[in-house]
């Protein structure tokens, strides 16, 4: 393999699997919602064929970029933790309410159920309740699973580092290139 692809994916790898893994504990996450909590039964919360939300994936990625460093800073930890959460219930919610314009726009409706029913909502796109659910999952996430799966990450070969990200991108790709298709 080139030199530069070797260091493309030395950099961007980790940020795939790291999409990838998030995708697929938000998809589970939904389920279980469905199964366990609301008792609706199972469906396939997922856009794309496989399991997994990628909604979930690009919000975990927007939280690492938006408070990965300030979570670790020096900052008193309430400090970090009250910021932190707040940071996610925005930025979470801002990119539910993107992703349901964007997938009314591409297929005429949004694949998730709405928030009508809840008593502070937003064109039953986005409402209270799950936004708070999204900065207590952020610090979850910045906290707990993010130092996990960084060390994960870390501590793979070389040659899996260069060779799963690819693999699991291109798994991404030809998913979302046969949604749009079929």
């Amino acid at each position: 393999m080139s030199e530069r692809w070797n260091r493309f994916w030395d950099r961007f790898g980790p940020w795939v699997l790291w999409f990838f893994a998030y995708s697929v504990i938000g998809w589970a996450y939904e389920v279980f919602l469905e199964v366990v909590v609301y008792r609706w039964g199972f469906s396939d919360r997922g856009v794309l064929f496989g399991p997994y939300c990628p909604v979930y994936g690009f919000g975990a990625l927007a939280f690492l970029l938006c408070f990965g460093r300030f979570v670790k800073g020096k900052n008193p930890l309430w400090a970090r933790i009250v910021l932190t959460f707040f940071g996610c219930m925005v930025v979470a919610t801002a990119i539910e309410l993107a992703a349901s314009y964007l997938l009314e726009w591409i297929t005429g409706s949004w694949p998730w159920q709405t928030y009508v029913d809840y008593t502070i909502q937003f064109q039953g796109r986005i409402a209270l309740s799950p936004s708070i659910r999204f900065g207590l999952g952020g610090l979850v996430f910045l906290l707990i699973l993010q130092p996990l799966f960084q060390k994960l990450t870390d501590k793979m070969s070389l040659r899996w580092r260069r060779t799963l990200p690819p693999v699991v991108a291109g798994i991404l790709l030809a998913d979302l290139c046969l949604t749009i298709l079929l």
